[in-house]
């Protein structure tokens, strides 16, 4: 059965004696995946008459209305809040949606939102191979290589092997690619939507608005990129295997069974890649205050440090 989630805030208006068409404040789209996605909008005044149908309507060309459209839900409206989701969507494929409602006078529709929907294997990372690797010293499997990476690494400066740059806690959305485009407006929901690098150069330093330090939590977890049976490691699990290194820099990255590369990272500033076979980040899902845990490693040292989660940095997933 066909739903959607509307989140309606009726705010009221002053009665005037005339009759006039509802108001309608601004629409918009969230938690976009291949088949559903979550409406928000507002009634902001009934026009001085009772309201008989308020809803949703979308389309697949723009302008949806009562008359032409692919799909419509109507919503009661009562004192609170009313939350409902659009289901049964094609992936890869663009919608059109608006609000309306409905008095004695006529209908009225809100702002037209567009929107795509993503991929069927939408957020796993389908296309890295996965090879496993043991570490006798720590007892964990992980991937041979970084999501992203065509190879595990034959050197520390092996470029086919340096792979994907993620921002914490996305999804393998397309803005891991390191051409990906960017953009400075901030993702109100855990999927934003598209595929480009979003930039945040003010504190909090994250592309989500606000934080939500749930995310990658795990083989289940929100947004996790990994392969099925794979997941992010946890700060704990990523310091041991530094710990098993015979040296505390990249020729002990290289060294040890994962032989991890100097990948670079990306600038949450910018989004330009730099420090390429100079320096790499490694992601865990653990999280401190406003930031997130990455292994760092260049020619020099490797540690623990804390990062933006607007950064870019590497993923090498381990095994759940």
């Amino acid at each position: 059965m066909t739903g959607f989630f509307l989140l309606l805030l009726f705010q009221g208006c002053e009665k005037d004696r005339l009759v006039e068409l509802p108001s309608l404040g601004y629409f918009s789209v969230e938690d976009i995946t291949a088949n559903s996605a979550v409406i928000i909008g507002s009634l902001e005044c009934d026009g001085g008459a009772e309201i008989t149908d308020v809803g949703v309507v979308w389309g697949l060309s723009q302008d949806p209305g009562l008359e032409n459209h692919v799909g419509k839900v109507s919503a009661d409206i009562d004192e609170d809040s009313l939350r409902l989701k659009i289901t049964e969507l094609i992936a890869e494929t663009i919608y059109y949606i608006r609000g309306y409602a409905t008095n004695s006078k006529g209908t009225d529709y809100s702002n037209q939102v567009s929107f795509i929907t993503a991929q069927d294997d939408w957020p796993i990372d389908t296309e890295t191979e996965v090879v496993e690797v043991f570490n006798p010293a720590t007892g964990q499997t992980w991937m041979d290589r970084n999501l992203g990476a065509s190879r595990a690494a034959t050197s520390s400066t092996d470029e086919e092997a340096y792979g994907d740059l993620y921002q914490w806690g996305r999804a393998a959305d397309g803005h891991q690619s390191r051409k990906s485009g960017e953009t400075t407006f901030l993702s109100f929901s855990d999927t934003p939507g598209h595929d480009e690098f979003i930039i945040s150069p003010d504190n909090p330093y994250d592309w989500r608005k606000p934080q939500n330090n749930d995310l990658w939590q795990g083989k289940n977890g929100v947004n996790n990129p990994c392969p099925d049976g794979f997941r992010l490691p946890t700060r704990a699990e990523l310091e041991a295997e530094l710990q098993s290194w015979k040296s505390n820099d990249a020729a002990g990255a290289i060294a040890s069974p994962l032989k991890l590369p100097l990948t670079g990272s990306r600038c949450r500033e910018t989004g330009v890649v730099f420090l390429e076979g100079l320096h790499a980040y490694l992601w865990t899902a653990s999280v401190d205050g406003i930031y997130s845990w990455v292994l760092g490693f260049g020619n020099f040292a490797a540690n623990m440090y804390v990062s933006a989660r607007t950064d870019g940095a590497a993923v090498r997933c381990i095994k759940d």
